[in-house]
Formats: structure tokens, sequence, C-alpha cells
């Protein structure tokens, strides 16, 4: 008995180390290394961090590009989804309040053209991406909100596609908050 009490304390230590020493200073090494050293990948505009690339953050005015939903309304602190089923009424009733609020501002859109992720929040509710469609069914509503052709605002969202990992790993996404600073920068 006494020696697998022995076996199990020095097991206890042994992990403690690796996993709360060493591991963290290896994944902490391993984040300085990447963009934005460990700290995330900021964007920035004449000098100030208007966000960071890959936490979603809240557009809705007609000027700009919609984000995606957020269930966790857009803080970092406490990612989640809404736990919420595409039976449950209260879910549909948000989805469809989506929907509605999206023709209202887009009419010359169809209800069957708005792309699944403009309306449902993701599973973390921090998706800064949308796909290509849920970006370019946008066109119309941004030409005519800052007065430029519809031409140059899909011509802009076609320069900010980000094509699959390696041509096949993932969807084509467009990172919102990328493309609403690229938008602010265009000259008319």
């Amino acid at each position: 008995m006494k020696k697998y009490i022995l076996q199990s304390i020095r097991l206890t230590l042994v992990l403690t180390v690796l996993l709360c020493v060493i591991y963290p200073v290896f994944i902490a090494y391993v984040g300085k290394l990447s963009k934005g050293q460990g700290n995330g990948e900021t964007i920035t505009v004449n000098g100030k961090v208007v966000g960071y690339a890959n936490i979603g953050q809240k557009f809705d005015k007609d000027g700009y590009f919609w984000s995606r939903p957020s269930a966790v309304a857009y803080n970092a602190a406490g990612s989640g989804g809404s736990n919420k089923g595409p039976s449950n009424p209260d879910y549909l009733k948000d989805v469809e309040g989506r929907i509605q609020n999206f023709l209202k501002h887009d009419p010359g859109v169809k209800r069957a053209q708005i792309p699944a992720d403009l309306v449902t929040a993701s599973g973390s509710g921090l998706d800064p991406d949308l796909s290509p469609e849920a970006v370019q069914v946008q066109t119309a509503r941004i030409a005519k909100a800052r007065n430029l052709s519809v031409q140059q605002v899909s011509e802009l969202v076609n320069q900010h596609i980000e094509k699959p990992l390696l041509g096949f790993f993932g969807p084509a996404k467009v990172n919102v908050l990328k493309l609403n600073v690229a938008l602010d920068a265009l000259k008319k």
C-alpha cells in the first residue's frame, strides 16, 4: 500500500511540474513567435488600435458591413453560444427578427438570398469572419450609404476574401473588421 501511495505522490509531482510549469512556458514561448507576439493580432488605424483581427465586434450602421450576430454581445471575456436549438421558439424569434431587420435595411435583397451566417450567432459568439456570400449581399446597401458604385464595393470585398488554407482546409472567409477598415480608407 505504501508503495502505491509513494508512486502516486511522485506521479502527481511530475505531472504538476510538467503541466503547470513546463507546458505553460512552452505555450507562452510559441505565442511570442506568432503574429502579435501572443497578445493577439491588433488592427490599427492612424496609430490607434481599433480592434483585434480574431475577435468579432458589432457593426450595424448602413455604411458598414454588418458582423455575424453574437450570443454574448461580442464580450471576449466570456465567449459562448446561446445553447438554443433550431426548434427553440425564442431562437426562431431572434433569427426572424434579424432577418426582418436585414430586409428593412437591404430592401433589394430577397429573404432566400440571406446567408445563415448573417442571422445566426457562431458557437463562440466572437466569430470575426463572414462567408463571401454574406458580405456580397450587403454591397448595394453600403454603396448607396457611401455614394460608391456597387462594383467598387464588390471589388473591395473580392480583395479581402481569404481562401481556404492550402486551398481546401476550411471555407473561404472575409474578416469584417479588416474589410470595414479598408472601406473607410477607400477613396470615392
